[in-house]
């Protein structure tokens, strides 16, 4: 008896990241999207449009399948960081859709490959910038879910809204209520952990 074809595992994989990251901007306004949530500017629709941008060079350039034509953002004189959040000018339309896009091209980059056809990284370092298609798909489900976490939290932030998806939230059955002494005994217990080692 075999087990499940390890490309198509992590495939899916990548697939699921890919659907809770978009999951977050349903519902929500142009300027709900866009907010800054964190110090750093950490924004729903700039993790969209900061993740079409890696999986664009990650499943097109490293292996030698690019999309034509270079996003201004991946220029070489671009600004720091535009690729973490969406201009005025540039709708949710576009943004999605460009991901949308980006991922039927590294699905069909994954679909073409073998997981040991070999590709480079030409911006990491030398001793580890030749990799494989199991590694960079590694590398994105990683990437891919780390900022779905943070899609997570911006999105809680915002309007209360919690889950991994929509039909599965994974999350513990609970009021609002419940929420609320919830977290006002986790605020106690860091209260009496930080008292009791200062003591």
């Amino acid at each position: 008896m075999t087990g499940p074809d390890p490309k198509a595992q992590l495939h899916r994989y990548l697939r699921t990241g890919r659907e809770a990251l978009l999951w977050k901007l349903d519902s929500l306004s142009e300027y709900d999207i866009r907010r800054p949530l964190t110090p750093t500017g950490t924004n729903l629709l700039g993790l969209v449009k900061h993740l079409a941008g890696c999986e664009l060079g990650y499943f097109g350039d490293t292996f030698g399948r690019p999309v034509p034509g270079l996003l201004p953002w991946l220029r070489e004189e671009a600004e720091h960081n535009v690729d973490m959040w969406a201009t005025a000018d540039e709708s949710r339309e576009e943004i999605v859709g460009l991901y949308e896009r980006v991922n039927a091209h590294a699905d069909a980059t994954i679909e073409a490959l073998t997981l040991d056809a070999t590709g480079h990284v030409a911006h990491w370092p030398a001793d580890r910038s030749e990799v494989t298609l199991h590694g960079i798909l590694v590398h994105m489900i990683a990437e891919t879910h780390r900022h779905a976490g943070h899609a997570d939290i911006v999105r809680e932030l915002i309007d209360g809204a919690t889950g991994m998806r929509k039909g599965n939230d994974n999350m513990p059955p609970g009021d609002e209520a419940w929420w609320e002494e919830y977290r006002n005994r986790l605020e106690d217990v860091a209260r009496q952990a930080d008292q009791s080692r200062r003591a």
